[in-house]
């Protein structure tokens, strides 16, 4: 997947692109930079550890995507294809947006090209929990 610019509702134009090894320092920052309330609902492993223990080793099994603005990594979209034979062609995903990027159409842009990558990947089923603020 090549990188491609999406413009927000608010004028920002964001670059998305497949996630790289290269980006976990970036990523790491991203979720250090969370504040209190855009954490409030969710799960994510906000520190370092966590990423390398949740994330990181299982790059194998993850198809993941990231939002740059200028240097730093702002939005951050993945599935998890489940490795078990009777799960296969099934995944979760997960989306998590800098609290500056939330509401201006960052999330709707990378869910969408995370299906389209799912889709060519011959996923039929993508489980989401999502909750309502």
């Amino acid at each position: 997947m090549e990188t491609f610019n999406v413009k927000l509702k608010d004028g920002r134009i964001v670059q998305i692109r497949l996630f790289q090894p290269e980006d976990k320092e970036r990523l790491v920052e991203m979720y250090e930079s969370l504040s209190s309330d855009a954490v409030r609902w969710a799960l994510p492993p906000y520190t370092r550890e966590r990423l390398e223990e949740g994330w990181f080793r299982n790059l194998q099994h993850i198809t993941a995507i990231i939002a740059l603005y200028g240097d730093k990594i702002v939005g951050h979209a993945q599935i998890f294809r489940f490795p078990h034979p009777r799960r296969r062609g099934t995944a979760d995903l997960v989306t998590y947006i800098h609290q500056d990027f939330q509401n201006v159409g960052l999330g709707t842009a990378m869910l969408a090209k995370l299906i389209e990558l799912a889709k060519k990947e011959g996923l039929h089923r993508i489980g989401l929990n999502v909750v309502a603020r």
